[in-house]
């Protein structure tokens, strides 16, 4: 999504720099990141790559994945710190939704082993992860059109004693609990601000909403460690801060929280630790502002364009984008100047390529289809409507 300015979730900003929410304390003459205060370091040792925490929630080794010859995932070390929110972030292709479906039980690695909360998850399928406590959203949500919003909601409460067989067919032994349970999902559904869509198809919400819904759902069965796949992919500016202001509520209940996202001022607003991956690897861990100025995340995103001027790299990229586009049997026009007169008397795909516009060809019997489908294509964006 395109980066729109947030304005951060408000906290204290006290003079002193170590009482910040995620400040700086000297530790054995190294700097790490500490939360709430100053009163218990994120870091039991200096910020790298793969540093020991010093309550982690998570902990994995030597976690691999490959898909045919290529490696997507390859951690030596990683641990989660609890009790904070973490952004796990780097360029697409960087491993972290693949990261993501390996810790969450979605997807097996070649090798490895990580543990939740002690717990050694190794080998254990997802619904098992979910039950110890470990949750987890889509980037692309998984609501369930054809259900109402409140019964997508009803889906993520645990332990039902109406889905087995025999106490589903003797009501009162799961009565009381339905009527619990109902009345869980409605008070998270008016947090989210929901409650009124709560006898709509999930089909009818817009995908901020879907969003929202996803994440209330995930609290149903109460856990201590959420993870969000880029919880603003595809979300309108309008309900940004509504979501910003739920994850930061999510840390403020207990719950740890670790997120992928491409939006580096959700992160800065709302981090206290940032991980960051590369090709697969871990290549740099801590405190958001620190994170953003080292040498190595400036190289994962930027690559080989680090030291070059951004114009120059996007008009360099346009220039060979049009360039792929010229008709095969055409030569390349030398400069501007020189295109103009065969522009004028050559094919129009050629006046196109030389004024930099694309155009489409002009509807014909042999082109109506897809002049057809060029015209639906203009009419297919749609708004995303307020959560209210």
């Amino acid at each position: 999504m395109p980066d729109t300015p947030l304005t951060p979730v408000p906290e204290p900003q006290p003079s002193d720099p170590t009482a910040h929410a995620v400040g700086e304390t000297s530790q054995g003459g190294s700097t790490v990141a500490a939360s709430s205060g100053g009163a218990r370091p994120i870091a039991a040792e200096p910020a790298a790559p793969g540093c020991k925490k010093t309550d982690p929630i998570v902990v994995a080794d030597d976690i691999t994945r490959s898909f045919g010859g290529n490696t997507a995932v390859d951690v030596e070390h990683v641990e989660i710190p609890r009790g904070v929110i973490t952004a796990l972030i780097g360029p697409n292709g960087a491993g972290k939704t693949t990261l993501f479906n390996l810790l969450s039980g979605f997807d097996k690695p070649n090798t490895g082993r990580w543990s939740f909360d002690g717990t050694t998850l190794s080998g254990i399928p997802s619904f098992k992860v979910s039950r110890l406590g470990q949750v987890r959203t889509f980037q692309l949500t998984k609501s369930l059109a054809m259900l109402s919003v409140l019964e997508n909601m009803k889906l993520g409460a645990k332990d039902q004693r109406g889905e087995h067989f025999w106490s589903a067919l003797w009501p009162p032994a799961w009565k009381s609990q339905e009527k619990a349970i109902e009345a869980k999902a409605m008070g998270l559904l008016e947090k989210f601000l929901l409650d009124k869509k709560k006898d709509d198809y999930a089909a009818a919400l817009s995908g901020g909403q879907r969003k929202l819904l996803e994440m209330a759902r995930a609290l149903m069965s109460d856990p201590q460690f959420v993870m969000l796949d880029e919880p603003m992919a595809g979300v309108n500016p309008a309900l940004t801060q509504s979501l910003l202001g739920h994850i930061v509520r999510l840390k403020d209940d207990g719950m740890t929280v670790l997120f992928v996202e491409h939006d580096m001022h959700m992160v800065q607003a709302i981090a206290d630790w940032v991980i960051v991956m590369a090709e697969g690897r871990i290549v740099a861990e801590g405190e958001p502002g620190v994170v953003m100025q080292d040498p190595a995340v400036i190289d994962a995103y930027l690559g080989s364009n680090k030291d070059r001027d951004l114009g120059e790299v996007v008009a360099e990229i346009r220039a060979e984008h049009r360039a792929t586009e010229r008709p095969q049997g055409g030569a390349s026009p030398a400069s501007g100047a020189g295109s103009a007169p065969r522009a004028a008397g050559g094919s129009q795909a050629d006046a196109s390529t030389a004024s930099g516009v694309d155009s489409a060809p002009p509807a014909t019997s042999s082109s109506h289809g897809d002049t057809s489908r060029a015209s639906g294509a203009h009419a297919a964006g749609t708004t995303e409507e307020d959560p209210r």
